[in-house]
Formats: structure tokens, C-alpha cells, sequence
């Protein structure tokens, strides 16, 4: 029984780890669309409809043109531009990339003749190298894919009345991750930080650690307003409260898993014996709770 549940637990995640990117690759693309969200004034949230399309995309659409956080699967480039060209008449000028998986940085390459990529700078080394870890291996990305603007700790872009402050998160989700916020409009863009409703997708083998990212997560509800919309970087739109909601969620199960392998418990023990009842729903996403006591586990 335990060996079991351990196996449909690295199953599920090699199914729907970042790094096997290629699969998603295999859908039908062309019955995938983009639903646009206004977020705040002219800040809007891109979100794939009728398949895995990849990671929520942020718009700045103003005088100055426009601006991206994240562009989805390569296959859906065409369809950004669709969109984002309904939002405003200008330029694309800016790609920021608020970490390096694919279903984030896919579109790089086919949009960057546009566009300068902003990202930091682990996620340029990333991009610019073989990635593999337990669960397969993502190739190196073409030159037009890396960023060329990098930063260590935080940069600001000023850019269509905002003052865009894009500050990185360490070993979180990845050693790479940056959120972004703009100042005027009081919207920021977690990337894959937030996971609005589900438990979350933590890259171990790059970085990532699920502590990391339940104190990374508790830093920034600290620095923003309480009044901010917040985009995930997978799920719906939410705000604060959804965004507290998530971290109690990281802080409760984080703790659990904790807790009982101090106690000598094993992986497969925890599993069988499952969250607390209050945190199952959170299993509907990416990951399931089986899979997400591991990546608990596997932090330690």
C-alpha cells in the first residue's frame, strides 16, 4: 500500500513537473483561447481557457505600449500578440520572466524581436543551459530566448505611469522567481508563488523549497498594501484575503509534515496517514496531496 501511494506520488509529479514542459506540447492548440482579465485601471491578467495553455500573463497596456510578465507555451505566442494588441495600439517593449519554466518563458523566442526580456539572473543561466532533474530534462534555449536585462536583488521600470518594481524571491518555487508590482495601480504578479486555491508546484532540483516558499509568501502579504489585486501565476484573479487564505494553507501543511517526520515518521507514512481534512480541497491543481507532502517532505 505504502509503495504504492509513494509511486502514484512521483508519478503525478512527472506528469506535471515543470521541467516536462514537452508534454503539454502535444495538445491541440488551436481550440485553446485567452480569456483577458482587467485587473486595475490598465493592468489586465491573461488566462488560458480550454487547455494547459501555461502560467497566467500580466498586461500593461498604456501610452508607453505595452508590457508582459510571462508568455505562456510557445505555441500560443500568436494569441498574445492577438490579445494584447486589443488592449493597446502600441509596441510590445517589455517581457519579464518571473521565473524560467516553459509554460512561463515558452513564448521568449517567437516574441523577443519585439521586445526586451527582463528576468533575473538565474533564470537567464537557466535558460542559457541543459536543465535536468528527477523527473526529465529541458534542453537549452535558444539565444533569443535569454533575457538580456538581468538583476540580482530588485529593479524598477518605470513604464506607462508606473513605477514597476520587480523584486526577486529566493528559493521559493525556483532560485529564480521575481514578483512584480506596479505602484500606481496597486496590482502585483506572483508568478508561480501563488497558486490561487491549489497547493503549489515546487522545483526542488532547481532551487526551490517549500519553506522557502512559505516564507517568501508571508514577506510579501507583509509588503503589500492590503487593498491589492494579486495574479497568480495559475488560477484565477484574488486579492489579499486570497492570497492570506494560500499562505495559511502553506503554513498549516508545511508545519504538519514537519512536525511528524521529527517524530520519525517516513514519506510514506505521512502520506497514508494524509493532511488534515481541512486542507484536502486544496488538492484539485497541479498537485495533489500526496504529491504535495513530498514536496513538504523532500524540503526538510
Amino acid at each position: 500500500m505504502r509503495s504504492n501511494i509513494k509511486f502514484l506520488s512521483l508519478l503525478f509529479m512527472v506528469l506535471f513537473s515543470a521541467s516536462s514542459v514537452a508534454g503539454f506540447l502535444d495538445q491541440d492548440f488551436s481550440k485553446m483561447t485567452l480569456k483577458t482579465v482587467k485587473a486595475r485601471n490598465n493592468i489586465y491578467m491573461l488566462e488560458g481557457q480550454g487547455g494547459f495553455a501555461g502560467g497566467n500573463v500580466g498586461v500593461s497596456a498604456g501610452e508607453d505600449g505595452i508590457l508582459i510578465i510571462d508568455d505562456l507555451l510557445s505555441p500560443m505566442s500568436d494569441k498574445v500578440s492577438a490579445s494584447i494588441s486589443k488592449l493597446s495600439a502600441g509596441k510590445l517593449r517589455f517581457i519579464l520572466n518571473t521565473h524560467w519554466h516553459g509554460d512561463h518563458t515558452g513564448g521568449n523566442a517567437n516574441l523577443s524581436d519585439h521586445a526586451t526580456i527582463i528576468a533575473h539572473t538565474n533564470v537567464r543561466k537557466r535558460l542559457m543551459t541543459n536543465q535536468e532533474n528527477s523527473f526529465g530534462k529541458t534542453p537549452a534555449q535558444p539565444i533569443s530566448a535569454w533575457p538580456i536585462v538581468t538583476f540580482d536583488k530588485a529593479l524598477t521600470i518605470h513604464f506607462n505611469g508606473e513605477d514597476i518594481r520587480f523584486m526577486h524571491y529566493p528559493n521559493g518555487h525556483t532560485d529564480g522567481d521575481g514578483i512584480i508590482y506596479f505602484n500606481r495601480s496597486n496590482v502585483a504578479h506572483l508568478g508561480d508563488h501563488f497558486f490561487a486555491g491549489t497547493f503549489p508546484y515546487v522545483d526542488l532540483a532547481t532551487g526551490g523549497n517549500a519553506f522557502g516558499l512559505t516564507k517568501n509568501v508571508g514577506d510579501i502579504i507583509t509588503a503589500l498594501p492590503d487593498d491589492a489585486i494579486v495574479i497568480p501565476g495559475h488560477g484565477a484573479i484574488s486579492d489579499m484575503k486570497g492570497l492570506k487564505s494560500y499562505h495559511e494553507m502553506l503554513v498549516a501543511t508545511t508545519s504538519f509534515v514537519k512536525d511528524l517526520a521529527a517524530q520519525g515518521e517516513t514519506l510514506e507514512e505521512i502520506q497514508l496517514e494524509g493532511l488534515p481534512n481541512k486542507w484536502i480541497e486544496w488538492g484539485g491543481g497541479f498537485v495533489n496531496e500526496q504529491a504535495w507532502i513530498a514536496l513538504i517532505f523532500n524540503s526538510l
